[in-house]
């Protein structure tokens, strides 16, 4: 795989086109294996876009053009958005204060606006603009409901008996004649209404601009809006937007602390509460402090509490919590003010008086409560602990909770509560910040209610421990709520106390917002101001110290210098007090002097923290008691913490020592450990030993606390700001000529950071690289450059954020961070600015850098001066008379300035990306970020190039943003798209592309595939260059795309690839806002550069030259100049054209994408407001010309949605095997087509079709053929019915369509069972929705969402509906375009059949009325134009108009009704002109009539009726025809079709009763037999009747004597040898054939006019109905009569030389013949019934006895049951009765009134030597299986068994099923040993050995048993030899297991052996005389009687 230096690769693109050519094979052959390509494939080279423009402009239609998008514009446009903030003031360091550097850029970077750019036109074209904007949302009310008659008829349905029906009798079983009715006269009806002008004679066209007219009113003006949108899957990628940065919560709960009460109320009690996670043993919160006294002792505080802040009475509080866990418990901790005493003895009041005492105990509780407000005035500022509960949360945090219906509460009696605080030194206690519940034993008695989530709130009652008792009762109870917390909270504070929005005027308590302290990272980078520190005094070692110190507590305070005044009030207050304090005392435990701590004291750290800063804690000994002249405080000692360490945040933990004197000047500079020695010396606490255990914690976005970033920040600030060096970083010194190799070193470093803080800080670290990347250095006067070393950090970090696991990434797998750090955060690197310290409040953020340096008054006044010079000339900036305060500012934010400093090490100062006018070579210090940026990605190598190609998305989004700003802050003079950007940028770019794009080669040409990270570059490769389109030259970007495509091309190995990479890359592309543009599309083939011409409408048509012609007819190829010019589309349709000519695995989804992508282009264009304006559109249409070509050779390809391929030229010629699209792809194929041929120019259309050769008119006809079943409309479902119905209907369309697939052969059901092949799909589970939501029903409407409203339905049926009216009202234009185009007589006649062939299809589907008037129209108007014609030529789609055209005459709609019965009488009547055609119309239509009859079920006769009397009204009105014999014949048709319609009735009745049924269509048939076109019409009907039954065989049979019949008749016409000789050649395939031979004595002749004039009678219609009877009796499984059938065909194909025909009979022959191998024995044929009826209520049927033949393995009971069930129906179910015995019916011993049926089958009864059979042998009238399922019997012979013969027959079968299971090939060893235990068993009941006792014990004493004895004798003899082979056999079977198992059955066999063998030995002496030649006996156990088997073996057991 070459790699080439960017030089290199720049030079292979800027060879001449021809020599790029030859590099091209060079290439293929260093290392990429070569692809044969289609010949087209290679892009053209594109038109020189900028310039096109620039000369071409003004002669185009400039308007079309400034309609779509301006061509000047940019269509980026750079946006500032403010943020959102979710507090009312941004959280901000205090005012007033300098601040350091870092903290300025970090408040800056929190607080500036977001930069977004954004597209100006983005969404105007695209489709879901259309779909979501409300001007479409009630889309649907615009349209008209179309009225389909599917629909009307399902309303009037419900009309079915209820009652019992009754038994239709058929009589007349002759058979003779039609069963007629001529006697119910059709005049008695009245009449449908007429149309008007039917018979007015209009010219052909006048009456052809009428329709037009008609058809083109109120037609739907955009197609798509109709269709369905574009699939997810298939839907054009988009970029994600990412997530805008915001602050992290997590789930967040709301805890509202309601009351606390106690037995006894007698002091305040102060109650706080946190988060614990038990499991990690850490405090997941902060603590929410909360005093919920009442006001009587809230005065007892009063002295202590100097002011109450309102924030501070928040009684609820919002807990966040990030990784929930069932661990989670709130911890409830409750203190009261310190009096003396332990615990215990505080709390024994609480335990022992009860309020409810009255009495005695109310003296106590006053008394107790002046002794609290003593106590509380003294000691009111110092807390004791008392009591705590803990509350487990589980059920908030776990999924278990939606199983639980009703809120249970448990009681956990645990150990006691916290437990003797002494005796539990060892365990972690509640001071420090974990909690361990676990070795605390979880509180006794305390009851936690399991909250259930469908309880949104829950109150609690908490039942409260004493803190240091293990065996008190619980005192009192907490009751509070919990529930998940709204989205928003009115009137709620940040941890910070800043409050949230909305925060109204009239504000009750306030909520507090608690920090959370998660148990993992959480990698959300920091976007709001933070600055927080925790700190947690944990315990305290003064064991040895004086007596004094007992009762201890601790002051703290955070100083700012060593003065008692310098306290700083940033504590933060607890409730109901001040906001913020200066200091804080702990609780106090009593009489302990080694104390532990739970205090959490949280601070708000300054902003600009000094070495003076310091936390200071001041140690106390509380006297409770008060003593005279005693303070309550007694000082013990101090020590400190300095807060700063090295200028860096001091956290974590510290044991310090304790100071037991005042301390000494300047301790806070120093560490308490590390003081220098005093004088005089300080006195310590245990000698200077810690003894004071303390943690300190920070939550800061300001802190790093990461060294490395530490060190990168300060380092790049000390080239920012004014620093005296050397400086000071952690611990080491830097000085200012180390600072190069320091900085390096620490870009190096930053790689090395925590994840987590580098994610924090990773805005302000990408700033910085940033910064670095294009802002020369000057160090030590030395001038650095950092923009590799920077580019490789970005890179590095790039890849670590790419590969952690715990970053979320888009569906483009790109990083969640990175994204939305480049849409929102990134912004081109201001260059550096000196800023005066004077001249305005510096310390504002302004939303750019504000810097600091040294900097002379001077140098400053000069930059205003400058500035005020250029702001003259320059609008950007604001005029010359703004205030200094301006000024400053816009010296900052100016977009051109330029300047110098005066010290050593600095950025330089490039005046970044704001080119001046002049066009000068460019500054060595001035660097643009884009040029810079594409250069790097040039040079990079190694790791880093992986890298930066792997997520090039993230360099191509930075280098477009930089681009769009740059763009924006142009001068707009200069804004030529050719002259932005400089050429070596451009090259760099060139380069970029090349590399990444054979780097995407590289990766799918390795042996271990890389698809998907190719993909996913690929895409971002797409989307770069989308983007350049909106910014660069277009021209360039064009060759850009050449090049990819190239590049691709040559190097991958194989075709799929190919064009499915460039296809996704394509599609990405064309869905660019502009793409009409960029394809140029106003200018269409004649106004092309080369030959500017008025365009073809304005020119006369006279003038077609053959020049012309030519031209249009390359319209709709894809020519190279179309490619040239419409650039995209070219290469897009170039992508359609290969996939849809390649093959191979997995191409389906190739061909998918190919269409969608052009299919959501076209329908965005639909749909695109600036196209609405027709001659827009037809401009657009002509851009997509080609396609129609490209569809026209795609035609075999097609789907075919009418389930039979089409008979006609389209698809005869030998196409090669094309691999068929699947259904969806097909539909979006047409309905594109169906768009253009919408909106192209009519005219245009029809002098290209005029040109056409009638073989491509063909395939257009096809075209449309598929595209009018494609669009069919499917019905609305009902909503109720919708649900399990659809589901139901949806598997079993499924699982049929699969069968029918995997069955069927050729290329599609080899894509099936490829599709059903594993691994054939990234996502295995979705294969099979995805495959087959599509395929099932209509738009996958029903399967989607299963519980659609009513009205969502309706509005579905509503569009679809139109849909189908609009698609197929279209494809009716078209066949109007092409009758008019080509009236040129030279092909009429073949196009006539193609257009007849698209409407017959057309009426055949559901259509709306609106669609069949306009259809009927023009068939009408085809009826007169070429009505000789019709008849002498399309024979066949005659039949097939006729039929369809009846159809619709027996429409409910009266409107379809009416337009169908003056089409039907227009037909008659234009066909009446010569005789011979008449004939044939009432030939077709009464046949036509008979198989209406036969298959529809919905048909309605009394409409038909209805309709033949409007003709017949036709015909009497019908004044220019009085005079012929027309009338009279139309009568006499009338009453022959009103004949045919009773039968009919007759048929309905029995639609219940099958058996009859088939009865009533055989005679019918059978009444037809003089008449060949309605007998074959009427076996059709039954053939189908039997499939829907599954009775393949009798259906195979219709079909053979339909054959037969055909035969026949060839065989009168014509004597062709290879043809069968009439119905005698069927013999073998059945006897019964001979029925049909009848015919031809008969007087008919096949000459008469309309006689057999059907498309059977034709050598392929018999072909046809073989091949079908052939699939029908594989089907049936009768695999020997298949080969039998095909005896037939054979010749006939052989005669025409069909060979593919020939092929795959050969192939069906073999599969019949294996199938008779492999099933040989197994199949299942059907089971046979005698049926007798008995009873004068079956009318005829009264003791007739039929053989019914029932599906395979079908038991009595399911016979009997059907059959008594439907008789049951008929006469009720109590008249109804079935005989159980097989013995003769004795008929006066029946009921009269009742209906006997008897069903026969045969079973053993009785003992052995008891047992008789009866064998009757039923002989019926015809041979099965038959044309019916059951056949009446015509003779009955019967003989009776004796018990012996009966056993001789028993042990014959016996021994053949042996002998046929020892001689299987292939062996099978399970049949084998089945045989063999049934025949050697020990335990067989009635087994052999059990037969031989009974006869072969004695000689039986009649000599007539002589023979029969002997021959049971010999049958055993063979059995058992039989057996001994078996076993043997078996031995040679078995596996290793089943050893013991064959030494069983041996044993066995011994012992039968022995057992039945002196029975064998003894003969019968009599009869082995020695006057008898003893002959061999020939065993006949192989003897096959035939090679057919033959399926009727009849003898029935009784």
């Amino acid at each position: 795989n070459p790699r080439y230096s960017s030089a290199e690769i720049r030079k292979q693109f800027t060879l001449p086109p021809n020599l790029g050519q030859y590099h091209r094979h060079s290439i293929s052959t260093s290392g990429f294996p070569s692809l044969q390509l289609p010949q087209f494939y290679d892009p053209v080279e594109p038109v020189d876009f900028e310039g096109l423009l620039m000369t071409h402009l003004n002669s185009l239609d400039v308007e079309l053009a400034q309609e779509l998008g301006d061509f000047t514009e940019d269509d980026l446009d750079v946006v500032f958005t403010p943020k959102e903030c979710r507090t009312l003031q941004p959280s901000l360091p205090e005012e007033g204060v300098e601040l350091d550097p870092h903290v300025r850029d970090c408040v800056q970077t929190y607080t500036r606006e977001w930069l977004i750019v954004n597209r100006k036109n983005q969404g105007s074209s695209e489709i879901c603009g259309f779909k979501k904007t409300g001007s479409r949302k009630d889309f649907h009310k615009t349209l008209q409901k179309q009225t389909f008659e599917s629909e009307t008829l399902e309303c009037s349905e419900p009309r079915a008996q209820a009652g019992p029906r009754h038994l239709n009798v058929l009589c007349d079983v002759s058979g003779k004649g039609p069963i007629t009715a001529c006697d119910f006269d059709l005049r008695s009806l009245q009449p449908d209404p007429r149309l008007e002008n039917l018979l007015q004679q209009v010219s052909a066209e006048d009456f052809e601009k009428q329709n037009e007219e008609a058809r083109r009113t109120n037609r739907q003006a955009e197609l798509f809006a109709l269709y369905p949108s574009v699939d997810e899957e298939d839907a054009v990628e988009i970029r994600p937007v990412p997530e805008c940065p915001k602050e992290h919560l997590g789930n967040r709960i709301l805890v509202k602390l309601l009351t606390l009460k106690f037995e006894i109320e007698i002091e305040p009690l102060f109650a706080s509460i946190a988060l614990y996670d038990v499991k990690e043993r850490k405090k997941i919160s902060e603590n929410f402090h909360c005093d919920l006294n009442s006001d009587q002792f809230k005065g007892f505080l009063r002295a202590h509490t100097p002011s109450v802040a309102t924030s501070s009475q928040a009684r609820s509080a919002v807990f966040s919590v990030t990784y929930p866990s069932s661990d989670i418990y709130l911890v409830v901790k409750i203190e009261k003010v310190l009096q003396q005493g332990e615990i215990g003895d505080c709390a024994e009041p609480y335990m022992v008086i009860k309020e409810s005492d009255g009495g005695k105990s109310k003296e106590k509780i006053e008394k107790l409560k002046l002794q609290a407000e003593s106590f509380c005035q003294r000691l009111g500022k110092y807390r004791m602990p008392f009591a705590w509960a803990p509350i487990s949360l589980a059920s908030f945090f776990s999924v278990s909770t939606l199983d639980r219906e009703v809120t249970d509460v448990e009681s956990m009696v645990g150990k006691g509560s916290v437990g003797e605080r002494r005796t539990l030194s060892q365990s972690r206690r509640l001071s420090e910040r974990a909690l361990s519940l676990e070795e605390n034993g979880l509180g006794s008695n305390f009851k936690t209610m399991t909250i259930n989530s469908f309880f949104k709130q829950v109150s609690l009652h908490v039942p409260i421990n004493i803190v240091q008792q293990s065996y008190f009762p619980s005192l009192g109870s907490l009751k509070l709520e919990i529930s998940l917390a709204p989205e928003t909270i009115n009137c709620c504070l940040t941890p910070e106390m800043l409050p949230v929005r909305p925060f109204p005027e009239n504000r009750g308590r306030p909520h507090k917002e608690i920090l959370e302290f998660p148990t993992r990272e959480v990698y959300v980078p920091h976007t709001v101001y933070r600055n927080l520190l925790y700190v947690y005094p944990q315990r305290l070692n003064f064991a040895n110290k004086l007596a004094s110190a007992r009762n201890i507590t601790i002051k703290i305070q955070f100083m700012c210098g060593e003065d008692a005044s310098n306290a700083m009030p940033v504590i933060f207050g607890k409730s109901n007090g001040p906001e913020f304090l200066q200091e804080v005392y702990t609780a106090i435990t009593y009489h302990n002097k080694s104390p532990d701590f739970y205090e959490e004291v949280k601070i708000k750290l300054p902003a600009k923290l000094t070495v003076n800063h310091h936390l200071l804690f001041t140690f106390y000994h509380i006297s409770c008691q008060q003593k005279q002249g005693n303070s309550v405080e007694s000082l013990l000692g101090y020590t400190w913490l300095p807060i700063l360490l090295n200028e860096r945040l001091q956290t974590g933990s510290y044991c310090l020592p304790v100071a037991l004197e005042k301390l000494p000047p300047n301790y806070s500079m120093h560490s308490a450990e590390k003081v220098p020695s005093q004088n005089p010396p300080i006195k310590w606490a245990e000698g200077h030993k810690g003894v004071f255990n303390i943690e300190v914690q920070a939550v800061s976005s300001v802190h790093t606390q990461d060294n490395h970033l530490e060190k990168f920040f300060t380092l790049c600030h000390s080239l920012e700001s004014q620093v005296s060096f050397p400086i000071r970083v952690l611990d080491q010194k830097i000085s200012e000529s180390a600072l190069e190799h320091e900085l390096r070193l620490s870009i190096i470093c930053l790689n090395s950071s925590r994840l987590e803080p580098l994610v924090l800080f990773l805005h302000l670290v990408l700033d910085k690289l940033f910064q670095l990347f294009v802002q020369p250095m000057v160090i030590a006067g030395q001038t650095a450059n950092f923009s590799q070393l920077a580019f490789e950090s970005v890179a590095v970090t790039a890849n670590s954020l790419h590969n952690s696991k715990g970053l979320g990434k888009d569906q483009h797998g790109r990083n969640c961070l990175l994204a939305s750090y480049v849409h929102y955060v990134f912004r081109l690197p201001e260059p550096q600015r000196d800023v005066p310290k004077s001249g305005g409040p510096t310390a504002l953020p302004d939303p750019r850098y504000h810097t600091y340096g040294r900097t002379s008054a001077a140098a400053v006044s000069s930059k205003l001066l400058q500035a005020r010079v250029m702001s003259s000339s320059n609008p950007d900036l604001a005029g010359t008379h703004c205030t200094a305060d301006e000024e400053v500012k816009n010296i900052m934010s100016s977009k051109i300035a330029d300047r110098n400093c005066n010290r050593m090490s600095y950025y330089c100062s490039g005046n970044n990306d704001a080119p001046s006018s002049t066009t000068a070579p460019r500054p060595a210090n001035k660097k643009h970020f884009h040029e810079e940026l594409a250069l790097q990605m040039v040079v990079s190598t190694g790791v880093v190039k992986e890298t930066v190609f792997k997520y090039s998305w993230f360099f191509f989004e930075l280098l477009v943003k930089s681009m769009a700003q740059y763009v924006h802050n142009m001068d707009k003079r200069d804004n030529f798209r050719r002259t932005r950007f400089s050429d070596r940028f451009k090259d760099d770019i060139t380069t970029i592309v090349n590399v990444v794009t054979s780097e995407i080669a590289a990766l799918l040409v390795k042996p271990q595939k890389e698809t998907e990270q190719a993909e996913k570059i690929n895409i971002s490769l797409a989307f770069f260059l989308y983007d350049l389109l909106s910014l660069m030259d277009r021209g360039f970007v064009f060759n850009l795309i050449k090049h990819y495509c190239n590049q691709l091309s040559a190097k991958l190995n194989n075709l799929l690839t190919l064009i499915s990479m460039r296809l996704e890359f394509l599609r990405i592309l064309c869905s660019h806002e502009h793409y009409l543009n960029l394809n140029l599309f106003f200018m269409n083939a004649d106004t092309a550069p080369a030959s500017p011409c008025p365009s073809i409408s304005s020119q006369n048509s006279s003038s077609c030259s053959s020049f012309q012609d030519q031209k249009i007819a390359s319209m709709f190829d894809l020519t190279p100049e179309y490619r040239q010019q419409h650039f995209l589309t070219g290469l897009l349709f170039t992508e359609l054209a290969a996939a849809l000519d390649a093959e191979g695995e997995g191409i389906s989804k190739v061909q998918r994408k190919a269409v969608s992508a052009i299919h959501s282009l076209l329908s965005s264009h639909d749909l695109d407001p600036r196209c609405v304006k027709p001659e827009v559109k037809v401009k657009v249409a002509a851009l997509y010309l080609p396609l129609v070509g490209i569809i026209l050779d795609a035609l075999p390809q097609l789907y075919d949605f009418t389930g039979n391929t089409i008979p006609s030229l389209g698809r005869s010629p030998p196409y090669k095997q094309y691999n068929m699209l699947n259904a969806d792809t097909t539909r979006n194929l047409m309905i594109c087509f169906l768009w253009i041929m919408k909106n192209a120019d009519q005219i245009l259309l029809r002098k290209w079709i005029a040109d056409l050769p009638s073989m491509q008119l063909n395939r257009i006809l096809d075209l449309l053929f598929i595209c009018v079943s494609c669009f069919e409309y499917k019905g609305k479902q009902t909503s109720d019915k919708v649900s399990t119905q659809v589901l139901q209907k949806s598997r079993d369309v499924k699982a049929r369509l699969e069968e029918a697939l995997l069955r069927g052969e050729g290329a599609r059901g080899e894509m099936m069972r490829r599709c059903r092949a594993p691994g054939n799909d990234r996502f295995p589970g979705l294969n099979e929705n995805l495959r087959w939501r599509k395929e099932q029903t209509h738009w996958r409407q029903a399967n989607e969402k299963l519980d659609k409203t009513k009205a969502e339905l309706d509005q579905e049926a509503l569009i679809s509906g139109n849909l189908a009216t609009e698609a197929n009202l279209i494809i009716l234009d078209m066949q109007e375009n092409i009758i008019q185009a080509s009236s040129a007589l030279d092909c009429k006649d073949s196009l006539l059949g193609g257009v007849l062939r698209v409407l017959v299809n057309s009426l055949s589907c559901d259509q709306s009325t609106t669609y069949l008037t306009h259809c009927f129209a023009t068939l009408r108007a085809l009826i007169a134009k070429f009505g000789d014609l019709l008849f002498e030529e399309e024979v066949e789609q005659c039949a097939d108009l006729c039929q369809r055209v009846l159809h619709h005459c027996s429409s409910s709609m009266d409107i379809t009704r009416s337009q169908a019965c003056a089409t039907l009488y227009l037909l008659m009547r234009f066909s009446f002109g010569a005789t011979s055609n008449f004939a044939r119309v009432k030939m077709q239509v009464t046949m036509s009539l008979a198989s209406l009859v036969g298959k529809a079920q919905d048909f309605n006769e009394e409409y038909l009726r209805r309709s033949l009397r409007t003709i017949l009204a036709y015909a009497e009105e019908d004044t220019a025809m009085q005079t012929t014999p027309f009338p009279m014949q139309v009568e006499e048709l009338l009453c022959n079709l009103n004949s045919i319609l009773y039968d009919t009735v007759k048929m309905r009745e029995f639609q219940e009763d099958p058996e009859m049924l088939m009865d009533l269509m055989y005679r019918i048939a059978k009444s037809y037999q003089t008449s060949p076109d309605l007998r074959l019409t009427w076996l059709q009907n039954m053939a189908e009747k039997h499939t829907k039954r599954k009775c393949y065989t009798e259906a195979a049979m219709c079909l053979v004597h339909a054959a037969a019949l055909v035969a026949e008749y060839l065989s009168m016409l014509e004597d062709h040898s290879y043809l069968p000789v009439g119905s005698v050649s069927f013999q073998n395939i059945s006897s019964n054939v001979l029925e049909e031979s009848a015919v031809s004595d008969d007087t008919l002749s096949p000459d008469e006019d309309g006689v057999c004039s059907g498309r059977y009678f034709t050598e392929s219609g018999l072909v046809g109905l073989l091949e079908q009877a052939a699939e029908l009796f594989s089907t049936g499984g009768l695999y020997e009569t298949v080969n039998e059938v095909y005896k037939l065909v054979i010749p006939i194909l052989e005669a025409h030389r069909d060979f593919r025909k020939l092929t795959s009979t050969h192939e069906k022959l073999q599969k019949a013949f294996d199938s008779i191998i492999s099933k040989g024995q197994k199949r299942m044929f059907g089971t046979y019934f005698r049926v007798g009826f008995y009873g004068s209520k079956f009318g005829d049927l009264d003791e007739q006895e039929f053989v019914y033949k029932e599906p395979a393995i079908t038991k009595l009971p399911e016979i009997s049951h059907r059959l008594e069930g439907f008789y049951g129906q008929c006469f009720g179910a109590e008249f109804v009765e079935v005989i159980k015995d097989s013995a003769p019916v004795d008929k006066t011993k029946l009921d009269p009134n009742k209906a006997y049926i008897q069903i026969t089958f045969g079973r053993p009864r009785g003992e052995l030597h008891e047992q008789y059979r009866r064998n009757t042998v039923l002989t019926t009238m015809h041979a099965f299986p038959y044309i019916k399922t059951r056949i009446s019997v015509i003779q009955k012979e019967e003989f009776v068994l004796t018990p012996i013969e009966v056993a001789i027959e028993e042990m014959k079968k016996k021994t053949l099923q042996l002998a046929v299971a020892i001689n299987q090939e292939p062996p099978d060893a399970k049949m084998l040993q089945m045989v063999l235990q049934g025949s050697v068993g020990a335990t067989v009941n009635q087994g052999p050995l059990e037969v031989a006792q009974v006869f072969l014990a004695e000689i039986p004493a009649d000599p007539k048993l002589y023979r029969h004895h002997n021959k049971l004798r010999l049958c055993f003899k063979e059995f058992i030899m039989r057996c001994g082979e078996a076993v043997e056999k078996n031995k040679r079977l078995i596996t290793a297991d089943q050893k013991e198992y064959q030494l069983e059955l041996k044993k066995n066999y011994h012992k039968l052996r022995e057992s039945l063998r002196p029975m064998i030995e003894r003969k019968i002496p009599e009869l082995y005389k020695p006057i008898f030649r003893v002959e061999s006996q020939k065993r006949d156990s192989f003897h096959r009687s035939s090679f057919r088997k033959c399926e009727t073996q009849l003898s029935q057991g009784s």
